[in-house]
């Protein structure tokens, strides 16, 4: 895809990002550092799910509380995204990647140590604060350490860790299991953040330079208490009736989300006035006259709709359907994370170079690999569909990995990168919002057949069906803006012409 002018703000932001730019020699440590933190609290996003039998054993937790436990994380994660974006922009993103480190791991301990549901659901919420002040810092300090091809290469090794985490987290979570039983297996599922957490502080302090604990001085006094306060109910109003779908029984829910677009819509307005007043607002909306991160942002919104669920519904198929133990299904996943991983790595070496063809190529490798999840479990309907499904979900892995980061890579290129933590909370928020919808829907789908049919490969078909409408969306939005930029390249090259003549 061509480059695209990004706005007036972006481009005097970006050229003195350039002139100003000295690569730091501790850069690549640092970025381990940060993505062994991101390992860890993208982890807690899946890792629980396969746990949740055991906690309802263990704890005598109802299926309300089990819902809280992973819901409560992804609300409470999505909730803070883009005010901790903001906070590290102002304040240091070092000072606040250590905040963020410490919380999530006391908040893990706590997790592991619950005497009760109610324990437990608090601790995650606590711990989805935590993963979300810690994740803005992770993608600004890679917008603030490097430029150009590095910068590709940084995002394409997060992409990697993010699909190793995310596809990971139910084989370990079985794992763990499977090691320490039942009744107490399930405790260690959040224990294993506090070595993490403790590795990852020690060698933070050393590795993470200096200058990511910068401050914005000129607007680190004007932090936009109301637009946090607007954006933050407009995202509770938004995300709450759908991760509570199934609990929250009644249409009543549904009122919210009217009013959590009105409430975005005000906040909209409000960042509007806020910067005609000379102040630095929560999300400087003038990001979004830049076409590569409004599609960005978009794409990864619906993309993640569709993603998320796949491993929703194929952890109930497998192990409610199919009679697998946690760690049978979490080896069903792995070869997702594999492709994933893999895909990302590669991804970010050539997307500076290639541009949204690559996300539309990876759109359509996802595609095909869902597609062939779907005929396999309709074809192979008994114990050895784990083993068949091992090229459709390589095939989906190897797609997603040119997806996520190569996307966020486009997307954040002409973002100032003192706007960059808050860029990034923008997108990353949306990222939740989208698998909060996604769950929802697919979910509503996977459950109403299995209600209709009793048949659980049919209820996956389905679901991956639901699932396979999202990725299409995202490789529409793709190819929209493939189609303008080569528009505004025939545009860009019939100017230079007569230019000329």
């Amino acid at each position: 895809m061509a480059q695209q002018p990004a706005p007036a703000a972006g481009r005097a932001g970006a050229t003195t990002d350039e002139q100003d730019y000295t690569p730091d020699p501790r850069r690549w440590k640092a970025l381990s550092v940060c993505l062994l933190v991101g390992f860890m609290s993208l982890l807690d996003v899946s890792i629980v799910n396969v746990a949740l039998p055991a906690i309802e054993k263990g704890l005598g937790a109802s299926e309300s509380a089990l819902s809280w436990v992973v819901s409560g994380y992804a609300l409470t994660f999505g909730l803070v995204l883009v005010p901790s974006g903001r906070i590290g922009d102002a304040l240091g993103r070092r000072t606040a990647f250590f905040a963020g480190l410490i919380l999530f791991t006391v908040a893990s301990m706590a997790c592991g140590f619950a005497q009760g549901a109610g324990w437990l659901v608090g601790a995650r919420l606590l711990q989805g604060v935590g993963g979300g002040l810690l994740m803005p810092q992770i993608s600004g300090m890679i917008q603030q350490l490097f430029r150009g091809a590095e910068r590709g290469k940084a995002f394409g090794m997060l992409g990697s860790t993010i699909g190793l985490s995310t596809a990971i987290g139910p084989l370990l979570g079985g794992l763990l299991i499977q090691v320490f039983g039942a009744a107490e297996g399930w405790r260690w599922v959040f224990f294993v953040n506090l070595p993490i957490g403790i590795i990852a502080f020690l060698l933070a302090l050393r590795l993470v330079p200096r200058a990511c604990a910068e401050r914005d001085t000129e607007h680190r006094h004007s932090l936009d208490p109301l637009g946090v306060l607007l954006l933050g109910a407009g995202v509770i109003a938004v995300m709450l009736p759908l991760v509570e779908e199934r609990q929250w029984h009644g249409q009543g829910k549904w009122l919210l989300e009217p009013l959590g677009v009105l409430l975005i819509c005000s906040f909209v307005w409000w960042e509007r006035v806020y910067l005609r007043r000379g102040k630095e607002p929560l999300v400087n909306l003038r990001l979004f006259q830049d076409r590569s991160y409004s599609l960005g942002a978009l794409l990864g919104l619906v993309y993640f709709a569709g993603f998320t669920t796949i491993f929703f519904i194929f952890t109930l198929f497998l192990q409610n359907g199919m009679r697998y133990s946690a760690l049978q299904a979490g080896l069903t996943l792995t070869p997702f994370a594999i492709g994933s991983a893999v895909s990302a790595a590669v991804g970010g070496r050539f997307i500076t170079r290639v541009g949204r063809p690559l996300i539309a190529l990876g759109l359509v490798l996802v595609l095909i690999g869902l597609a062939g999840a779907a005929l396999t479990v309709h074809e192979v309907q008994n114990s050895s569909v784990g083993w068949a499904l091992i090229g459709p979900m390589l095939c989906a892995g190897l797609g997603s990995g040119l997806v996520i980061s190569p996307n966020q890579t486009l997307a954040l290129r002409s973002v100032p990168v003192a706007q960059g933590g808050a860029a990034g909370g923008v997108i990353q928020t949306g990222q939740r919002i989208g698998s909060a919808a996604g769950i929802a829907a697919v979910g509503a789908v996977f459950f109403a057949w299995l209600a209709s049919s009793h048949d659980w490969a049919t209820a996956l078909d389905y679901g991956l069906l639901t699932a396979v409408c999202f990725v299409a969306g995202a490789l529409v939005v793709a190819v929209v803006d493939i189609l303008f930029g080569r528009r505004d390249a025939r545009d860009a090259a019939r100017d230079a012409a007569r230019r000329q003549a």
